[in-house]
């Protein structure tokens, strides 16, 4: 359910990754992402708090495209795309807590599938966490399909890996 309907038309915006407002909402969802897997980290085996983070950061300078949604000059919605072999990876899908319910993370993904086809790209792949279950239930409603871990996140206990062929036309 949505917390609140927008106060202005939604739109997209391409910026860079260091945009304040893009860096706020991915902070934002840091801590989300902390709490929802806080007992779960606890309970780790040494060593794999580490491996996580490695394989977890990105490199800004192997992002290609961060998008915005904004609700009029807020930033409600974000997502990023970077290179992975012959497809795209989606990074950082993520909506304001305010505006969630509201269609944004399919707007975002939408948006996404629309820049890997523009650059004749065959497929956009994902990870995510197995707690988070609404943004699973979007990637498998929007036609992704599990596929093996790749780029190390295998480092990431419970993670799922997904694929979205796209087909050109």
């Amino acid at each position: 359910m949505p917390n609140s309907a927008p106060h202005s038309p939604l739109t997209l915006a391409r910026v860079s990754w260091n945009d304040p407002r893009a860096i706020s909402l991915r902070d934002a969802m840091d801590v989300e992402m902390m709490e929802l897997y806080r007992e779960i980290a606890a309970v780790a085996e040494p060593g794999v708090g580490e491996k996580m983070d490695a394989v977890l950061v990105v490199d800004p300078d192997e992002i290609l495209f961060t998008i915005l949604v904004l609700d009029g000059e807020t930033a409600v919605g974000h997502a990023a795309l970077r290179p992975f072999n012959d497809s795209l990876e989606v990074k950082r899908v993520v909506v304001a807590e305010s505006h969630r319910g509201l269609g944004i993370a399919k707007l975002l993904m939408r948006e996404m599938e629309s820049i890997a086809r523009e650059r004749g790209m065959k497929s956009l792949v994902l990870h995510t966490g197995f707690m988070q279950i609404p943004a699973i239930r979007l990637y498998e409603t929007l036609g992704y399909s599990p596929i093996p871990y790749f780029r190390g996140y295998e480092a990431v206990p419970d993670s799922l890996c997904f694929e979205k062929l796209l087909p050109f036309g």
